[in-house]
């Protein structure tokens, strides 16, 4: 029995203590190709190729040639 956010036992004695939560568990999968997870994988390879396009704006040479100068 619940009264306003309180729990009555089976007594009537008032347990204070907040209601507990219903418990939530989900099912779905979250391993693979995930939404998250291909988002993510985009982002990250646009950042690299436009570093590359920087890299080849800023100093003149491909990034073979410029990794074979080194």
């Amino acid at each position: 029995m619940t009264s306003k956010g309180f729990t009555v036992n089976e007594l009537g004695q008032l347990n204070n203590f907040a209601i507990e939560p219903k418990v939530y568990v989900d099912e779905t999968s979250q391993t693979g190709f995930t939404e998250y997870a291909e988002k993510l994988n985009g982002r990250l390879a646009m950042i690299g190729f436009v570093s590359l396009i920087a890299l080849e704006v800023l100093t003149g040479h491909s990034l073979i040639g410029w990794l074979t100068s080194l």
